[in-house]
């Protein structure tokens, strides 16, 4: 697959990075040849292959989940840096 500036710039841009002009290219070249290796994968025969959750074939020893409570009101909210009543006060995240 291959891929144009306008790609990789909307691709940076999603994924928060900053990329200078004068490494345009080598990133080009770098992700289509990460993409190219990734499109290999479709040639592989998985018809008779499960689907897995995961890679490991250990399994979770769990407890049973009891609530109860563990902590009051007024001890969770005591060393809050800035309270409101019953709530946490937090700086705004999003606009």
């Amino acid at each position: 697959m291959k891929l144009d500036a306008e790609t990789l710039k909307k691709i940076a841009h999603l994924s928060r990075l900053e990329i200078d002009e004068k490494d345009t290219d080598k990133m080009l070249r770098d992700m289509s040849n990460m993409l190219t290796f990734v499109e290999k994968l479709n040639e592989v025969n998985t018809d008779d292959v499960e689907p897995l959750t995961t890679m490991s074939h250990e399994v979770n020893a769990l407890r049973e989940d009891i609530a109860k409570q563990q902590l009051t009101h007024e001890e969770v909210l005591k060393n809050a840096p800035k309270k409101d009543a019953d709530f946490f006060r937090v700086p705004k995240v999003l606009e």
